[in-house]
This record gives C-alpha cells, structure tokens and sequence, in this order.
C-alpha cells in the first residue's frame, strides 16, 4: 500500500508539476543576477545598463489579467514620483514581446515590460514557478540599489499598494 501511494504521488507530482521555484532566491545584499531581455519595443535590457540608479524590477504571472494590470497601473500612475527619486521601473513576465506591447499600449505603460520567455531571469532571481505543467513568475519584486545590490526584495505583494510601499521604502533608503 506504502508503495502504490509513492508511486501515485510521484506520478501526480510528475503529471502537474512542481509548484516550487526553480532556483534559490536571492535576498537583500545579493548581487542583482544579470539578464539580457528584449522590451515590448524590440529593445535589449540589461541590469548593468541600469547601473548607476535604482531600480523596481518586478515580475508578474500574465499580462493583462486583473492583478496584474492593477500593478502595471499602479506603477504607470506613481511613474513621476519613481523618476523624482531616479527609480526606473522594469517588468518582467514569462509573455512574448508582443504580448508586452499590447499590454501596454492598452493601459498606456511608460516603462519597459521584458519578456523572459524562456524563463531563465525568473529563474535567477527564484521567481519561476510552475503550476500544471505551464511555467510563470510569481508577483514579487527586487529593488535594486545603484551599486546592483538587492536592496529590498518583496515576496509578498498587494498590487493595489504596492507601488505606494516601493515609493516609502525608495525615500527611507535615499535618506540614510
């Protein structure tokens, strides 16, 4: 019987997949792992462009599903506030370019949304998860400090305020 619910649970395990992250996370005072990713505009990013200023690199399941675009709009609606603290805000999903560009176009996004769609940013940073056999990166997010240190990481995220907690933290850590 032991043996008949081992094999069982290894055969479910193996038919939905694991629902566990992929990589270790990383933490504050880590390293920022670097990536080169293309934008909704065809355009290359990497963190070592962003040298030099702050950065909100946050990571999202999907775009345009609700709590996804409360967040993408929340940081689109708060973008003058970011730039007065040079805070440049980057998106990343496991979505294609062009899903990135309607996304944004749609509701209007003035910052880069990359497209990891092979997954290995999410990955690095210990966001990649996988649910039913699909691959997605959970809603969290790293601020990334101008030496490219992982100044704060947020794994619980509210998209309703959570661009309001970022601008605080933002202004705390510019102050000290």
């Amino acid at each position: 019987m032991k043996r008949l619910l081992s094999i069982l649970s290894a055969f479910s395990l193996l038919l939905l997949g694991s629902t566990a992250s992929l990589a270790e996370q990383v933490e504050s005072g880590d390293p920022a792992p670097d990536f080169e990713l293309i934008d909704q505009d065809g355009q290359l990013h990497s963190i070592e462009d962003y040298r030099g200023k702050w950065v909100a690199l946050y990571f999202y399941p999907k775009d345009d599903t609700p709590g996804c675009t409360t967040e993408a709009c929340e940081f689109r609606d708060n973008i003058f506030a970011f730039k007065n603290l040079d805070c440049q805000i980057l998106g990343v999903s496991l979505d294609d370019a062009e899903s990135h560009k309607e996304f944004s176009e749609k509701h209007g996004l003035p910052f880069p949304l990359l497209a990891d769609t092979e997954g290995t940013t999410a990955d690095a940073y210990g966001v990649k998860k996988r649910m039913l056999g699909f691959a997605y990166a959970k809603r969290q997010t790293f601020l990334i400090d101008p030496e490219g240190n992982i100044a704060r990481h947020y794994a619980d995220v509210d998209p309703d305020t959570h661009s309001q907690e970022l601008l605080a933290d933002l202004e705390t850590l510019q102050n000290h």
